[in-house]
C-alpha cells in the first residue's frame, strides 16, 4: 500500500476517532445529566413518598390515641354506671317494701289498743300477703316441701324420723325453716325434717 494512502487512513482514523469521541463524550455527559434529573426525581418521589407516609403514620397514631381515649372513658363510665347499680340497684324492691313498713307501724299502734284478737291476727295476715306479692314481683318464690321428694339442691334434710305412712318414706314431713329462690337461683335451702 501506498505510505500516503496509509497516512491518510491513518488520519481519517484519528479524525473519525475523534469525532466518535466527541459524540461519545457529548452522549456520555448527556446520559450522565439525563441520570442526575432521573436521580433527582426519584429522591423527589422518594421524599414525596416518606412525607406522605409520615403523615399516615401521624393521623393513624392521632386515630390510635383518641381511639385508646374514648375506649378508656366508656370503661370508666362503664364502671361508674355498674357501681350505681350496685348502690342503687335494690331501690326499687326498697320502695315497693316501705308501704308494707307503714302497715306494719299502723298495726303495732292498733295493737296497744286493739281489743278484737281475730281483728289484729287478720290485719296481719293481710300485711304478710301483701308482703309475699311484694317478694313475688321482685322474683322471689318460696320452695315447695309439704311431701315433697328430698331434693339436697332446695332442701337441706335437719332431722329424719319414722314415716307415719309407706307412701312418705324419703318425703318431706314438716318444714322448720322455709327456703326461698330468686330468680330460679337459691337464696336459702328450706330446713326440712325428711321421713324414713
Amino acid at each position: 500500500m501506498d505510505p500516503k494512502k496509509e497516512t491518510m487512513n491513518e488520519e481519517e482514523l484519528k479524525a473519525h476517532t475523534a469525532h466518535t469521541g466527541q459524540q461519545d463524550q457529548g452522549e456520555t455527559e448527556k446520559t450522565a445529566a439525563e441520570t442526575q434529573e432521573q436521580a433527582g426525581t426519584e429522591k423527589t418521589e422518594q421524599v414525596d413518598e416518606l412525607t406522605k407516609t409520615q403523615e399516615e403514620l401521624a393521623n393513624m397514631k392521632d386515630k390510635y390515641l383518641r381511639l385508646s381515649a374514648e375506649f378508656d372513658n366508656y370503661r370508666k363510665r362503664t364502671m361508674k354506671e355498674k357501681a350505681e347499680l350496685i348502690l342503687n340497684g335494690g331501690e326499687k324492691s326498697i320502695s315497693s317494701i316501705l308501704p308494707i313498713v307503714d302497715d306494719f307501724e299502723r298495726a303495732l299502734k292498733n295493737m296497744e289498743t286493739a281489743e278484737d284478737v281475730a281483728a289484729v291476727r287478720e290485719g296481719v295476715e293481710l300485711i304478710y300477703n301483701k308482703f309475699m306479692t311484694v317478694l313475688g314481683q321482685n322474683g322471689v318464690k318460696v320452695i315447695e316441701t309439704k311431701e315433697q321428694p328430698l331434693n339436697t339442691d332446695f332442701h337441706e334434710a335437719i332431722a329424719v324420723i319414722p314415716a307415719p305412712a309407706e307412701e312418705l318414706k324419703g318425703k318431706i314431713l314438716d318444714c322448720v325453716q322455709t327456703g326461698y329462690t330468686l330468680n330460679d337461683k337459691v337464696i336459702r335451702h328450706a330446713k326440712v325434717v325428711v321421713g324414713e
